[in-house]
């Protein structure tokens, strides 16, 4: 099993894989079964869904909290269906990368190159070319707030403790997510001027592994 160092569990848990890595955790206890949602809930649900089917475009900034109440930033883009970049201020040295078939993660600091597919990822409920977001996932709660809603969900097929919750304004908007590990760690993704665009660069969403050069196996 591949370990999960506290630096690449930030990362992860910043783009929504954080729920992947506390999927393949060690064998949990299945949580009970989710209440039925009510149908203000459905439709909130739908709300959502209809929001981010509509999201071409976006940038702006992410705040990321841990939990241990660590704090680092940094810009992202996303480009819908299926292309995603977060790129961490300095000195973290991370830089995450969604092409539309994969994630890849650089860390320039310790020369790190991991891939994963990106349809093994919670990062695939918000670039989804069609988005469902009870397809693949248990919603397990909706939470109304004065000032927007939380949808908290988890993997349908592995069913551990692992979850994420994404939280919208009424308007609706996404405002970020929270990833809560398999040991309810939880850490805390906040979205900054958060803005719909177009034009963005598509060598954005491209993340080669830096180390190889050419030519070289």
């Amino acid at each position: 099993m591949t370990t999960t160092t506290p630096t690449r569990r930030f990362v992860l848990a910043a783009t929504g894989l954080g729920l992947a890595a506390a999927m393949g955790a060690a064998a949990l206890a299945a949580p009970a079964p989710a209440a039925p949602l009510s149908a203000q809930d459905k439709a909130l649900v739908d709300q959502a869904s209809a929001y981010i089917q509509t999201l071409g475009s976006a940038k702006g900034r992410f705040v990321q909290t841990d939990a241990r109440g660590t704090q680092t930033q940094g810009t992202f883009y996303l480009q819908r269906p299926g292309k995603a970049r977060f790129a961490y201020d300095g000195p973290t040295g991370l830089l995450v990368v969604s092409n539309g078939s994969s994630v890849n993660i650089f860390d320039s600091r310790l020369k790190t190159f991991e891939s994963y597919p990106l349809s093994r990822t919670p990062l695939a409920l918000l670039l989804a070319r069609e988005v469902r977001l009870g397809r693949g996932v248990t919603i397990t709660e909706v939470r109304k707030l004065n000032d927007g809603f939380t949808i908290v969900a988890q993997d349908a097929r592995h069913q551990t403790l692992g979850r994420i919750s994404l939280d919208f304004s009424n308007t609706p908007a996404l405002m970020g997510w929270t990833v809560t590990d398999a040991k309810g760690g939880e850490t805390r993704v906040r979205l900054v001027d958060f803005e719909k665009t177009s034009g963005l660069d598509p060598k954005l969403f491209v993340l080669s592994d830096p180390r190889r050069r050419v030519g070289k196996p």
